[in-house]
């Protein structure tokens, strides 16, 4: 008998496998109860999954949805650059004076919009540095004078000194060229080298200047000595990101020199961070005490000091009308948790809201009001400002003239303190 070739005898094979797994599912009534049910719950797990992904998918779709007065406002945008009858229109422009228009409807005297230059020297003001190399430049007769040198700065260590006159800046003559555009041509990236040609004493000289991040100044001090005794004075000319730090120094400075007494000036400081002024008064608070409340749309906050540094020595702070804002809400946590403290001066401006900032891709920013703050006690000072506990007027004589000798604001806080008052 002819044997079986290997591969029907490899097919016959296959056949009864599959014959005898059929016989077994034959023989079985499908699934058991339990198996349904499993397979059930997965179908439902299965469909709850692949729902919530589809919902999500489509909720994600809703949110991007632009509102229709949005609308209004592209097909707008979109009919103006398509229309006009100009041609070269400045569609980054055009974007900014609407978002001006916006911000502009809000009536707000403290929600500005500010060009590209204006929001540098904000941003430069409120953060307390900048790059660039640490000189300021004034224009006297038609001619670009260095009116400051900050210490250590690219400026002072490259040599540059008060009174040299600018002539060239980058290798271009700057006569006739305004402030803004001078500024232009020194600012630049950290690290990156400024050549500069001076006069001085008739006769030109090349600088090399390294442009490098220039601290702001805004806390000076000094020693008053008075009837014997030792008056500390600091003056804080903006509430900037880095003051606390300033002040932190000036007050060791001058509390090295066994002061009893300090005098805080605040007159014509527009204000800024409010947390460098929460810093500064967790200096002189008791723990616990309130330093000031912030109120926003739906949520309500209280800042406390949380440290344990404290001061007792009586602070005498001077005030006037254009102390304002950050200036307003270290007096009034003077006046309301400080246990010694005297305000001498005139009645401040009376502004209680904070401002946020936002950044334009064109470098343009905007600044809005977002909250409103109170004092301690919960009093918003916002068009009433705080009145003094001394009034003190400024003298015709300051107004004209401010120096020293004729700062008689200044004078009647040092007679409060020596018992010479009229």
């Amino acid at each position: 008998m002819a044997k079986e070739k290997p591969e029907k005898s490899k097919n016959k094979n296959i056949k009864e496998k599959i014959k005898k797994k059929v016989d077994k599912f034959d023989k079985k009534d499908y699934f058991s109860t339990f198996e349904v049910v499993i397979i059930v719950l997965i179908a439902i797990l299965f469909g709850f999954i692949i729902g919530n992904i589809i919902s999500f998918t489509k909720d994600k779709t809703i949110t991007l949805k632009v509102p229709a007065e949005l609308e209004e406002l592209i097909d707008t945008y979109n009919n103006i650059v398509d229309n006009y009858y100009e041609k070269d229109l400045d569609k980054k422009k055009l974007v900014d004076a609407g978002i001006k228009g916006l911000v502009d409807y809000l009536d707000d005297p403290f929600s500005l919009y500010m060009n590209e230059e204006t929001s540098e020297d904000f941003n430069e003001t409120v953060n307390g540095s900048y790059i660039g190399i640490g000189a300021t430049v004034a224009i006297s007769e038609q001619k670009a004078i260095v009116a400051s040198i900050f210490e250590n700065s690219p400026a002072d260590k490259a040599g540059m000194k008060v009174n040299d006159q600018l002539i060239k800046v980058a290798g271009k003559n700057i006569e006739d060229k305004n402030l803004s555009d001078i500024s232009k041509l020194i600012k630049g990236k950290k690290g990156t080298k400024l050549k500069v040609v001076i006069l001085r004493d008739g006769e030109e000289k090349e600088l090399t200047i390294t442009r490098g991040k220039v601290e702001l100044p805004s806390v000076s001090s000094e020693i008053i000595e008075e009837s014997e005794k030792n008056i500390g004075y600091i003056k804080i000319d903006t509430f900037a990101a880095n003051t606390y730090k300033q002040f932190k120094k000036e007050l060791k400075e001058i509390e090295d020199k066994k002061i009893s007494y300090l005098i805080i000036d605040v007159r014509n400081n527009l204000g800024g961070h409010l947390s460098q002024v929460s810093k500064i008064m967790s200096m002189f608070l008791k723990k616990g005490k309130v330093i000031y409340r912030l109120e926003e749309k739906n949520k309500k906050t209280v800042y406390k000091d949380k440290t344990s540094e404290k001061r007792e020595y009586p602070v005498i702070i001077l005030s006037n009308n254009s102390s304002a804002s950050a200036s307003e809400l270290l007096i009034a946590a003077f006046k309301e948790s400080y246990s010694n403290a005297t305000v001498i001066g005139t009645k401040t401006y009376g502004k209680g809201t904070v401002q946020k900032a936002y950044e334009l891709s064109s470098g343009a920013s905007i600044k809005y009001t977002t909250e409103k703050w109170l004092t301690p006690k919960g009093h918003w000072i916002n068009e009433k400002g705080i009145k003094p506990d001394i009034k003190v007027e400024e003298s015709e004589e300051y107004k004209e003239n401010q120096i020293r000798e004729n700062d008689n604001q200044l004078q009647a806080a040092i007679n409060h303190i020596t018992g010479k008052e009229e």
